[in-house]
């Protein structure tokens, strides 16, 4: 999921001074040239970059975790050393990783960080690390998202599922209208809380601007229903809405916690039988597939969605031919011979070409 920009520097994320244990297991191992330059090098992700806290703090992990290997092998680390690098060197520290059974999304991260962190000290005029350019990245089969049915999805944007909880009317309200961004309109939970509430859609509003990853702005559609959900909820809110502020607001006044929708979220799971996997984010990943079944052009999708790359939405390409699949496995006479087979793997593999364009249905 996507965060918040980091608005603090990256040193924040280390602990205050304190005993020499807790400071030991956020410090960098190296000479004090290199230590200098991972700390600045932090503070670039977070201010420059604006990666989220979570993002910098992984990295900083996999670079401290690197330079210990280093450490243990070949004595205090510095840049010279680093810049002086072989693939054998780097191989051997991922193989190390994965013997203490790192899996390899985690190796694959590794080596982004490390490559990044090379980035940061050729820039400074320090040489360049080549090793790391002649390492692979791990290969790493990309799991598919796992969309909520519709009937389901459609129960958790309502009030009708939450009547009988002890919550006040507005609380619910407002989650149900939260929710209803997420699975009418593609929107990450962060972008969804991320909204002021001088930008609220509602009656005869029908598009919506919201700040997504890498803080780039898109401008998504927001369906009457959506924005039915949203009004309701405002009207309801005890609350004054600042122009300036967050449009959702917590219980006691303040922004509203991402933790407070998901505790709804997985409150409203066993009620329907969901599996853990059914979260917010699980809304998201429903808007396009259910969009998707019903005709959506696949670069339209990729742009509400807010993807970089179009082989991230390209994913629920494939979640569409596998349910084609099972449909067929379970009503087909001859399902599970190799010619059928055969033939359904040859369509599967020209679902991206064969996506129809947008309609009105859709």
């Amino acid at each position: 999921m996507s965060a918040s920009p980091v608005t603090e520097p990256a040193t924040a994320l280390l602990p205050a001074a304190g005993p020499a244990s807790a400071a030991d297991a956020f410090a960098f191992p190296g000479d004090a040239a290199l230590r200098a330059a991972a700390l600045a090098w932090q503070d670039e992700l977070a201010r420059e970059r604006r990666l989220s806290a979570n993002t910098v703090e992984a990295y900083a992990r996999d670079l401290r975790q690197f330079l210990a290997h280093r450490a243990a092998r070949h004595g205090t680390p510095g840049i010279p050393s680093l810049v002086a690098l072989k693939p054998r060197d780097v191989r051997a520290f991922m193989a190390a990783r994965r013997a203490d059974g790192v899996g390899g999304r985690s190796l694959m991260r590794a080596l982004a960080g490390l490559r990044s962190f090379a980035r940061h000290i050729e820039r400074e005029g320090h040489g360049t690390v080549a090793a790391l350019g002649a390492v692979r990245s791990p290969k790493v089969e990309r799991r598919l998202p796992r969309p909520i049915p519709i009937p389901a999805a459609r129960a958790m944007t309502g009030l009708e599922l939450r009547a009988g909880e002890d919550r006040e009317p507005w609380i619910l309200a407002r989650d149900a209208a939260v929710l209803a961004l997420l699975y009418g309109s593609g929107l990450r939970i962060s972008e969804a809380l991320g909204l002021l509430a001088k930008d609220a859609p509602g009656p005869g509003i029908d598009a919506v601007t919201v700040l997504g990853k890498g803080a780039k702005t898109r401008m998504v559609p927001v369906l009457p229903v959506v924005g039915a959900a949203v009004a309701a909820y405002v009207t309801a809110c005890p609350y004054t809405l600042v122009p300036d502020g967050p449009l959702f607001l917590g219980a006691k006044g303040g922004p509203l916690s991402p933790r407070i929708i998901q505790y709804a979220v997985a409150s409203m799971r066993g009620a329907l039988g969901l599996p853990e996997s059914a979260t917010p984010h699980a809304l998201r990943h429903s808007f396009a597939t259910h969009l998707l079944a019903r005709q959506g052009e696949l670069r339209a999708i990729q742009e509400l969605l807010g993807h970089a790359s179009l082989s991230t939405t390209q994913l629920y390409t494939k979640i569409d031919a596998t349910r084609l699949m099972e449909a067929f496995d379970a009503a087909h006479p001859r399902a599970g011979t190799a010619p059928a087979r055969a033939l359904a793997s040859r369509e599967k593999s020209r679902a991206p070409a064969s996506v129809p364009a947008l309609g009105p249905g859709a």
